[in-house]
């Protein structure tokens, strides 16, 4: 198990290099940032059982967006497997399959960004589109 550790954080750094290229900042800001969001929506359900959402929508302005569009999807599966990782170290449930959806929104500045969530038990993260993002009641086939 100890040999795991080299390799955890080797990776983690590939991560946060792809993470950097792409936001052009501290790729840390934004990995923390959904670390937070994760922990401030668990629900302690029994003393084993901690259930937090499975849906993460990262809001970037929309300019910021236009230049990363075409690398957002393997943004947002680097950004799931850290969360990934993040919430196995803490015995977190996930309420669903997990996924962190990149999006842009004319409503964030530019150079900052919006960390949200939601429960979407019934969801298949492979058909997450932005309709459902709006309204979370609103569940995949």
């Amino acid at each position: 198990m100890g040999e795991l550790k080299p390799w955890e954080r080797a990776i983690e750094h590939l991560e946060q290099a792809l993470l950097a290229r792409v936001f052009g900042k501290e790729p840390v800001e934004v990995v923390d940032a959904l670390r937070r969001e994760c922990d401030d929506h668990a629900v302690v359900c029994s003393h084993s059982r901690v259930v937090v959402p499975n849906v993460y929508i990262v809001e970037l302005a929309d300019a910021v967006h236009a230049e990363i569009d075409r690398c957002a999807q393997a943004v947002g599966q680097e950004l799931t497997d850290s969360l990934a990782r993040h919430g196995e170290r803490s015995g977190y449930e996930w309420a669903g399959p997990l996924t962190v959806h990149v999006t842009g929104s004319a409503h964030v500045p530019n150079g900052r960004y919006r960390v949200t969530c939601a429960p979407m038990p019934r969801i298949r993260a492979d058909v997450l589109r932005d309709d459902m993002l709006q309204d979370p009641g609103a569940q995949g086939p």
